[in-house]
């Protein structure tokens, strides 16, 4: 009993801390200023002719249409975009030994998998607005992305290499008695040519404006694909939920560690 209320208290331990996150989270979305890429080459202009060019550090958020005219190629699907992450799966069954209370053994098979490849790219971008444009560099962005494939395919057993699109993998043959099933493959993307909502620090350095991650801890990199107002309810909701179930976790985790301890007595 007080193990188990132990193990309660751990995960209430860890949900504070992803509550705690998302809390940030949201205190970003609400605190960056709304603006616009005309309303931010104004200010990079009066500051510039104050103190000199480069010196602009706003933190905002700015809406508008992903653009590039070198996109990235998706390895699987092959799709334009300006970040993709895949990764590909082996699932296998391999037999194992068990043994009973009476010490009889018997053999049984079970499933597991093993991630053989995965990679993600990212490229700097153009959002473009009614007013104007500006880079993005999504480098440490939190980056919503849309799946664009979760397919299995059986393996080839005659095969020495698989491929899906653009993407190859040699298939090593020693494979510790494990019996391959399949491989799975996904990928997500950022498209190009959809609205996205960008929330980091505004910057002018190289007499280019350019929205990048801010330098302060305490404040989010954001590129989500929803509106201002979806972002902010799913965030304070994901912030509740994982409150209520911290709160849940060590008060539970704490009331059988006492149980244990008064039993044990």
């Amino acid at each position: 009993m007080a193990i188990f209320g132990g193990i309660l208290i751990v995960i209430g331990i860890i949900l504070f801390f992803v509550q705690k996150n998302y809390s940030a989270k949201l205190q970003s979305i609400r605190s960056a200023t709304s603006s616009t890429v005309a309303e931010l080459q104004r200010i990079a202009s009066e500051i510039a002719g104050e103190i000199g060019s480069g010196n602009l550090r706003e933190y905002v958020k700015v809406r508008g249409m992903i653009r590039s005219d070198r996109p990235l190629i998706s390895e699987l699907k092959q799709s334009p975009c300006v970040y993709y992450s895949m990764k590909v799966v082996r699932e296998y069954e391999e037999q194992y030994t068990v043994r009973d209370s009476d010490g009889k053994s018997r053999t049984e098979i079970r499933r597991g998998s093993e991630t053989v490849s995965s990679n993600m790219q990212s490229i700097p971008f153009r959002l473009v607005d009614s007013s104007g444009e500006l880079i993005v560099n999504p480098d440490g962005g939190k980056i919503e992305t849309v799946q664009i494939l979760d397919e299995f395919r059986s393996e080839n057993t005659n095969g020495t290499s698989i491929s899906f699109g653009g993407f190859t993998l040699v298939l090593d043959t020693g494979r510790g008695g494990r019996r391959t099933i399949g491989y799975r493959y996904t990928e997500s993307i950022l498209p190009c040519d959809r609205e996205v909502l960008v929330i980091g620090t505004a910057a002018d350095e190289g007499g280019k404006l350019t929205l990048r991650k801010p330098i302060q801890s305490d404040k989010k990199f954001i590129i989500s694909l929803k509106s201002e107002e979806e972002l902010a309810k799913s965030t304070a909701n994901a912030a509740q939920s994982f409150f209520y179930g911290m709160i849940g976790s060590l008060s539970a985790g704490l009331i059988l560690v006492i149980l244990g301890l008064i039993l044990k007595r």
